[in-house]
């Protein structure tokens, strides 16, 4: 497993331990700090891989801290978790540079995504890529965009693909719509969305006579897909 470092910055010690704790389990190296200076001056010494910034901080808020980050490092993503709910805090943290802005109480699950979504287009992540699936009686080749058995193949087009990748490796886990279109398109607009309902749609069609195997429409939320 690559050694991922990441910089979380967090005032709040019972949040910062549970994250902090939640994060290393998924093979994450955290250097945690409960302030904006503090963070400031570890960054100059380490090279980190993704930011993690709490807004509200003792001696330096996250968005100073956001702009000193961005002054030393034009390219490390940077993710806001706040309390702050305001459409302007979230356009202003964005501006600064922020890559994401998650709001408080937010999922550790939507945060590793987010993680992984931005260690990739970096072309980092904490786990090894995986390039070849087994769903029911059909083998997947993600990198070829192709389903098959013995005597079927099935090809899909590369958006396709990347769904399909995208669920199993998330299998049985909630992916909201929102996540899905930013890591295949990296935005959620109106007719990126039309389109995946249309490949989920095929996705669908393909798998239907495999038993057990389903992509689950949670209504106003996402998808689901569930192998049983």
């Amino acid at each position: 497993m690559n050694n991922i470092k990441i910089l979380y910055a967090e005032d709040d010690e019972t949040l910062a331990f549970l994250t902090k704790d939640n994060l290393e389990q998924s093979g994450y190296t955290i250097f945690h700090f409960s302030d904006g200076n503090t963070c400031l001056e570890n960054f100059k010494k380490e090279n980190f891989d993704i930011c993690i910034l709490d807004i509200m901080m003792p001696k330096m808020d996250g968005f100073e801290l956001a702009t000193e980050i961005r002054k030393l490092n034009s390219d490390v993503p940077i993710i806001f978790l706040s309390a702050k709910t305001l459409k302007e805090d979230k356009l202003k943290g964005l501006r600064l540079g922020a890559d994401d802005y998650l709001v408080k109480p937010f999922s550790i699950e939507e945060l590793i995504l987010k993680i992984e979504i931005f260690l990739k287009r970096s072309n980092k992540s904490s786990v090894k890529e995986k390039n070849y699936y087994t769903i029911g009686k059909y083998s997947f080749d993600s990198e070829n965009y192709l389903v098959f058995t013995d005597i079927e193949k099935i090809n899909l087009t590369q958006r396709e693909s990347e769904l399909l990748k995208l669920f199993l490796d998330n299998k049985n886990r909630v992916l909201k719509r929102e996540e899905i279109l930013k890591s295949l398109w990296g935005d959620d607009d109106y007719f990126m969305g039309r389109s995946l309902d249309v490949f989920i749609s095929r996705l669908r069609k393909i798998l239907v006579h495999e038993k057990g195997i389903s992509i689950e429409n949670l209504h106003g939320i996402g998808f689901k897909f569930l192998e049983r």
